[in-house]
């Protein structure tokens, strides 16, 4: 019991972190797309504000 517990512990361990990995890399990845669209959107609201002179 405690032997095939162990097998497929080893057999799945590699999968069980990777997936820990991938979803940090995706977080990372969105949080840089969220960042550069707020970039965009503070370089529109600056222009906008200098062509109304607000």
């Amino acid at each position: 019991m405690i032997t095939a517990w162990k097998r497929t512990l080893f057999d799945g361990a590699p999968e069980i972190f990777d997936k820990g990995l991938k979803s940090k890399k995706q977080t990372e990845e969105h949080v840089d797309e969220l960042y550069k669209q707020i970039g965009r959107l503070k370089v529109e609201r600056d222009l906008l504000s200098k062509k109304l002179n607000l």
